[in-house]
């Protein structure tokens, strides 16, 4: 199951992925006209709605992108079945057609099936994760002679429109519940206010080495429980400083907290390692301050110094509830970094973004700190702190190149005896073997990746960063000699 779960989050990576371009286009939108949203100027007006054309759709996003991502084989047909199992409830669990079947229902029900529409993202995740599967079990299905036509990929999609007719009967009945529920647990946390910010936050970050931190982002950034603070952000919908509380608290943290960390981290590094950790701790660093992707730096002391990193949660959920008490507001669509903070500032729902940047300054400190007591006081094996050996620097050095360092890693992983599925997300590659049994973790730190983490006894994590794709394919590459 945990290995089931971290295969979802690796694979909302890739929808994810489309949203930063709606951020540009709207930011720049609404830049450009921020007072009439694109009623006083034509190309605002377009940019406005090009974004739209994406977070309006996200649930289509999401089904395609789960079912392509959980599929074994990255084949075109199980995101074809996706978006097949997505448009089977959309046409038989929209309100109208809900009446016809069942006649009078309640209003909360209306309600509910109201929302069954393109940018629901829980429909979106069902039909996706439904899709995958069939594609895993059916995708090499003969059928006889006279319907060989339909054997095989072909027969995906079929299958899976049959059992999403099955899906949408039961969630006829079950929709209302489940959706009132969701609402009902995202309305106890808004009622909480800052302080149900600042919960989010903390139990945010301790989510992420599970990779379940998408399943309580979505509750509360998506419109699964009526919250969707990123698509009221981005739309302008909602209430000035309330509407981004979810959201602007992780600008602090990424932009300023944790590349101070980072500096923290290097400043304590025995002499001998600081210019090794010095490029790492600079190249995280900055994709944390620039684009908001934290996982290279997070991941280099999760699992080595996890103290440090219940500090690093802490310190999240305070800046969420410093943001959400003072109704300093910005938002995202891919991260809390500097790209996302200069297009959302100058929209008109943003409230005192400025403050944000103050307040990151006071999280640095925070941050340098806090994480220098910690590392000092409880001898905690940053990056650095460790002995290197000179075998060690000399596996480093020789993996200066990406197809050296796939070479190593799959080596050293096992090779083709050992090596099953090669895979990544954002910063990860996610590795699917026969047994992890003989895997030395040291020997694969040692190559120089930022982490290594061992998921079951058949599933394990290299933590790579923004390259990892490349290294991937030149995995992969191997793999199918």
């Amino acid at each position: 199951m945990k290995d089931y779960l971290q295969r979802i989050g690796r694979s909302l990576m890739l929808p994810v992925a489309a949203l930063p371009i709606a951020a540009l286009f709207m930011g720049i939108g609404y830049w450009i006209d921020p007072n009439g949203w694109g009623s006083g100027n034509v190309l605002s007006a377009f940019l406005i709605k090009g974004g739209a054309s994406i977070l309006d759709n996200l649930g289509i996003l999401f089904a395609v992108g789960l079912a392509l991502g959980m599929a074994k084989e990255k084949e075109g047909s199980s995101a074809m079945a996706g978006l097949v199992a997505f448009l089977v409830p959309m046409s038989i669990l929209n309100p109208d057609a809900v009446v016809m079947f069942r006649g009078a229902i309640s209003e909360d029900a209306v309600l509910a099936f109201s929302k069954v529409n393109n940018g629901n993202v829980f429909f979106g995740m069902m039909a996706g994760l439904i899709a995958g599967a069939m594609y895993n079990r059916f995708a090499h299905t003969k059928l006889p002679m006279a319907l060989s036509f339909f054997s095989g990929r072909r027969l995906v999609p079929i299958l899976t429109a049959m059992v999403m007719m099955v899906v949408s009967a039961v969630m006829m009945f079950i929709w209302p519940a489940v959706f009132m529920a969701l609402v009902n647990f995202g309305k106890a946390i808004s009622a909480m206010g800052a302080l149900g910010a600042g919960l989010y936050g903390f139990f945010n970050r301790l989510l992420i080495p599970t990779g379940l931190h998408h399943a309580l982002n979505n509750v509360f950034w998506f419109n699964l429980a009526g919250i969707n603070d990123i698509g009221n952000f981005w739309s302008n919908v909602g209430e000035k400083g309330v509407t981004g509380m979810y959201q602007a608290g992780f600008f602090p943290i990424m932009m300023f907290g944790l590349p101070a960390g980072a500096f923290a981290i290097y400043q304590n590094a025995r002499p001998e390692n600081k210019k090794s950790i010095a490029s790492l701790m600079l190249a995280a660093g900055f994709a944390s301050f620039f684009t908001g992707v934290t996982e290279p730096l997070e991941f280099s002391f999760m699992f080595v110094a996890w103290p440090l990193y219940v500090v690093h949660a802490v310190l999240t959920g305070l800046s969420l509830f410093v943001a959400a008490a003072f109704q300093w507001t910005a938002g995202f669509n891919f991260s809390a970094g500097f790209i996302d903070y200069i297009l959302s500032a100058r929209l008109p729902i943003a409230n005192q973004p400025w403050m944000l940047l103050v307040q990151g300054v006071f999280f640095a400190g925070l941050y340098y700190v806090a994480f220098s007591f910690a590392i000092r006081t409880f001898n905690l094996m940053t990056p650095g702190r460790e002995e290197v050996s000179a075998e060690q620097r000399s596996v480093r050095q020789g993996n200066a190149t990406t197809d050296a360092l796939a070479e190593t890693l799959y080596d050293l992983l096992g090779g083709a005896e050992n090596v099953r599925i090669i895979d990544n997300c954002a910063t990860r590659l996610r590795i699917t073997v026969k047994s992890t049994r003989d895997i030395n973790a040291d020997k694969i730190k040692a190559a120089g990746v930022v982490g290594v983490q061992v998921i079951s006894n058949e599933s394990l994590q290299i933590i790579i960063g923004p390259d990892v794709q490349f290294i991937a394919d030149a995995m992969s590459a191997i793999h199918d000699k």
